[in-house]
């Protein structure tokens, strides 16, 4: 019979130090909420230690942001409220006295919404600790190189208790050994001894560590991994743990063939997929869910957001391109910047100083350098010259450029939306288009040169000696 536990989440805490309106929970590391990390840690590790579980988040201030953001992303993960910060004893009470299951599982996970440098591998050895011990409750500690703040383990003959950092001597003071806010216990020791714990401390605060003695059958777990437990409390720390996941993300992609030539100054976030034989070059920046093919080249300097790229294809130096889909042996840049929907076909090239905008290109396109192409199509192996325009927007309203396979649009050229072009098309150059073309037209549209002998005197003006 499968074994049950409830997994609690603390997500209530103002964060105050942090210095923004922003909850806590909600707030960003490598492209994903903090709260995103140990909601999807800990199905992780119910999943490898087959565990029927439910997950709720006990939350507090903005509680209505933070559920809102949970309803969307979690669907499978329930809500309790914690109405007064009264301390993390307090918020396991409100978890009891709201998720009326949560005293049917027989054990209780509980992680803080601000520590997403937890791993399920943390998890599952906390699990086996308290398991091959027989224990009732563990609590995940680490050495600190600096201990102030923390809870100090003091290790009895039996059990151990936890004495906060405000509460504790100065003797206690010196203990490296600290708690991590991380504890699986049996939920019945847990409701047993949650109903006796008081605020009789310096912050007159129910203290979930309470329910640790000295005389129990309760243990200290110590990690050597400091760095997992860091929790985020302030500018400085959020930074710290930006750059320990960027640093995981970076290692597990060269592991799997992705070649960086600076790693230090380039930026992956958590959920982008990179394929073997690709390479990053420094300041690049790969973000959201971006999906990256294999032996890519990213060059210095661009920006990916969101977007895939298929294999083979080169971003050529300060690029930038953001919902969007790159397709195979294509090349992009430099400077250019292809904005949300565009699609661009395969062996195409999209040069320097071009901006798209919710276009398809198909295969082949050239628009090499100089041009604005938005909310248009345009067809196979068609060539777009220098200092293209689609002039798409009236005002009022975005109107559609189309453009058929096989045609040469010549520099200068405007196209008045919505029209529409048909395949193997001529456009010459410094022409304004806003009549449809027939497949196979000639058109120019540009006003009659006229030359007027020895007038140029007129209007070169000499500087003053």
């Amino acid at each position: 019979m499968k074994k049950t536990i409830g997994i609690v989440i603390l997500a209530a805490g103002q964060g105050k130090r942090m210095g923004t309106d922003t909850p806590k929970p909600l707030l960003i590391a490598s492209g994903k909420r903090l709260i995103d990390f140990p909601i999807n840690e800990a199905k992780m590790f119910c999943e490898k230690s087959n565990l029927s579980f439910l997950i709720t988040a006990v939350t507090g201030h903005k509680r209505e942001l933070v559920n809102d953001y949970l309803a969307h992303n979690f669907q499978d993960v329930a809500t309790v409220f914690q109405k007064e910060q009264l301390g993390t004893a307090d918020a396991i009470r409100s978890y009891f006295d709201q998720q009326k299951s949560g005293k049917q599982y027989d054990y209780t996970l509980i992680l803080c919404a601000d520590t997403p440098l937890i791993r399920s591998i943390h998890l599952s050895f906390l699990w086996k600790s308290l398991l091959s011990q027989n224990l009732d409750a563990v609590a995940a500690t680490f050495i600190a190189d600096d201990p102030a703040g923390y809870g100090r383990i003091l290790r009895g003959e039996k059990g151990f208790k936890i004495v906060e950092h405000k509460d504790a001597t100065e003797e206690q003071k010196i203990i490296d050994e600290v708690n991590s806010g991380l504890y699986i216990m049996k939920t019945d020791y847990l409701v047993n001894h949650l109903e006796k714990i008081d605020a009789n401390n310096m912050s007159k605060e129910f203290y979930l560590t309470d329910v640790f003695k000295e005389e129990a059958n309760v243990a200290p777990i110590l990690f050597d991994d400091y760095k997992s437990f860091v929790g985020v409390n302030n500018p400085d720390q959020l930074e710290e743990v930006y750059l320990e996941l960027n640093y995981e993300k970076i290692y597990d992609l060269k592991k799997n063939g992705v070649f960086f030539y600076d790693s230090a100054c380039t930026y992956v976030d958590w959920d982008v997929e990179v394929g073997a034989g690709s390479i990053i070059y420094p300041q690049v920046s790969l973000r959201g869910k971006s999906v990256i093919g294999k032996n890519v080249v990213i060059d210095a300097g661009s920006i990916i957001k969101d977007s895939r790229i298929d294999d083979h294809t080169v971003i050529n130096p300060y690029s930038i391109v953001d919902k969007s889909h790159i397709g195979k042996s294509v090349a992009i840049g430099p400077f250019a910047r292809i904005r949300p929907d565009t699609e661009v076909g395969e062996s195409s090239k999209i040069g320097n100083f071009v901006e798209t905008k919710k276009a398809i290109l198909r295969k082949g396109v050239k628009v090499s350098h100089l041009s604005y192409v938005g909310d248009a199509i345009i067809g196979e192996d068609t060539n777009i010259g220098c200092g293209f325009i689609t002039c798409n927007y009236d005002g009022a309203n975005k109107h559609l450029t189309e453009i058929g396979k096989g045609c040469f649009i010549g520099s200068d050229s405007q196209m008045i939306a919505p029209v529409k072009i048909g395949d193997n098309c001529y456009v010459a150059s410094g022409s304004t288009i806003n009549k449809n073309m027939a497949d196979g037209d000639f058109a120019i549209a540009r006003s009659v040169q006229e030359n007027k002998p020895g007038l140029a005197r007129k209007f070169i003006k000499k500087k003053d000696k």
